[in-house]
C-alpha cells in the first residue's frame, strides 16, 4: 500500500556518510523535525542530475527559513549518493540518504521496476512533507514525468 497523508513513516534504516558510513533510522531521522524527503529514480541520471537535485539545492535555504529540513533519497549505495552530492554542490547540511536495498522504498509503496533500463528495483520520483514524523503531504510524479516533486512546486504548497 502507497503511503499517503497522515500515515506514520515506517522505521527502516538508511544509510549516509558523515564521519563514514552511518545507518540511521527513519523513526528517528524524522523525530521532532519538518523534513521535505525527496526521491529520485537514480544518482547521476539526466533528470535527477539536471533538474531535480540542483532544484534543492537552489531553493535549499528557503526550505530553511521555513524551518524545513531537506532530505534526498535514492535506491543507491551511500558512497555513490555522496560522490553525487559532491558532484552537485550540495550544502552539508542537505541529507543525502542511501535506501541501497530499496527497503524503505518497498515499504512507502514507492517503488519501481527499472529493470528495463538495468537498473532493477528504483524508487518513483516522489517527494514528501513530513512533520514529526507524520506524512502531511505526498507528491509522485507520473512515469517520466518531472512537475509536481520540483523544489518549486513544493515549496508553493507548504505552509
Amino acid at each position: 500500500m502507497t503511503i499517503k497523508a497522515g500515515d506514520r513513516l515506517p522505521e527502516v534504516p538508511l544509510q549516509r556518510i558523515r564521519d563514514g558510513v552511518e545507518t540511521v533510522d527513519t523513526g528517528q531521522l524524522f523525530e521532532n523535525r519538518n523534513v521535505v524527503l525527496f526521491a529520485v529514480p537514480g544518482a547521476f541520471t539526466p533528470t535527477c542530475s539536471e533538474k531535480h537535485l540542483p532544484g534543492f539545492v537552489e531553493h535549499f535555504d528557503e526550505f530553511r527559513r521555513k524551518g524545513i529540513e531537506v532530505a534526498c533519497m535514492s535506491v543507491n549505495d551511500p558512497f555513490v549518493m555522496q560522490a553525487w552530492g559532491q558532484s552537485q554542490h550540495v550544502p552539508d547540511e542537505l541529507m543525502m540518504l542511501a535506501d541501497g536495498n530499496a527497503q524503505f522504498t518497498r515499504a512507502l509503496g514507492l517503488e519501481m521496476d527499472a529493470s528495463a533500463y538495468g537498473m532493477g528495483t528504483r524508487s518513483k520520483r516522489f517527494a514528501l512533507y513530513v512533520e514529526d514524523g507524520i506524512v502531511k503531504q505526498v507528491w509522485v510524479e507520473a512515469p517520466g514525468e518531472f512537475r509536481v516533486t520540483s523544489a518549486e512546486h513544493v515549496l508553493s504548497q507548504l505552509p
